[in-house]
């Protein structure tokens, strides 16, 4: 059994409701899913009151799943390039390439960047997020954060794309770094009358039958409020299943159970 979940976005207590839930936390917030999996997909920072809350928790559900036999994975996003970004280079001008004379601290502060998130962000915190994973291969489905084919322009295989953002992340090229955000900023790749084409040519050179996606709230993709978000959205003649209830926009925050 696998659940995945995505773009918490600082919200921790909705996380850990829907959690509970799902029978993956008990009433103390201790891991009770046994051998279950669970996979995160990214966007842990930003828009919401406590980033570092989410992050902590996710660390220590890491552990704790292990012991009993389960899995707790992470992957990053967007927003954990964003973070990361404000933290070493601040407000230093990126000259080149799309979104020119920005910087990380203008983007991130744009994006709903959380001033005591900084403040509490550890060098520990930064090891382990600079560490993830930014395509997981489980089973027949492909993780990805974004929605995007984007992640093609750092390789042809899971492994290569993973090693090649680790390594921009552990260097200091600020125009690395930015096409890094850029890349996973972007959207949309599998919306439209060739989405599914799009997809199916994605899944052929990374593996897996279905893509599994945060970054893009289900409310955008369909139309409907947040509100009313009830579950994930499958598309793309279902080779697409989108998963980010937009919880920062009134949306649920949805633990997703894997068919």
């Amino acid at each position: 059994m696998h659940y995945v979940v995505s773009d918490v976005h600082g919200h921790v207590e909705p996380l850990v409701a829907a959690l509970q839930d799902a029978g993956l936390l008990d009433s103390g917030r201790a891991w009770s899913g046994g051998g279950t999996g669970l996979t995160f997909l990214g966007d842990y920072f930003d828009r919401g009151p406590d980033g570092i809350g989410v992050v902590d928790l996710i660390r220590r559900l890491q552990d704790e799943a292990a012991v009993a036999g389960g899995r707790v994975d992470a992957m990053i996003g967007n927003h954990e390039i964003l973070a990361l970004g404000m933290r070493r280079f601040e407000d230093q001008i990126v000259s080149s390439g799309f979104m020119s004379r920005r910087s990380f601290a203008q983007s991130w502060m744009l994006n709903g960047g959380q001033p005591h998130d900084q403040r509490r962000l550890t060098p520990e915190h930064v090891d382990w997020l600079s560490g993830l994973d930014s395509v997981v291969l489980s089973g027949a489905d492909l993780f990805l954060h974004s929605d995007t084919t984007e992640y093609l322009r750092w390789g042809e295989t899971a492994q290569r794309i993973n090693d090649a953002v680790r390594t921009v992340l552990a260097g200091d090229d600020l125009e690395q770094w930015w096409q890094c955000w850029v890349r996973m900023t972007s959207r949309h790749a599998f919306v439209g009358s060739d989405g599914e084409e799009v997809a199916a040519a994605l899944l052929a050179r990374l593996g897996g039958e279905r893509v599994v996606h945060g970054h893009s709230i289900i409310a955008t993709l369909t139309g409907c409020e947040p509100r009313d978000v009830s579950g994930p959205l499958s598309y793309a003649g279902e080779r697409v299943l989108a998963i980010d209830g937009g919880v920062y926009g009134g949306g649920p925050c949805l633990v997703v159970r894997l068919a």
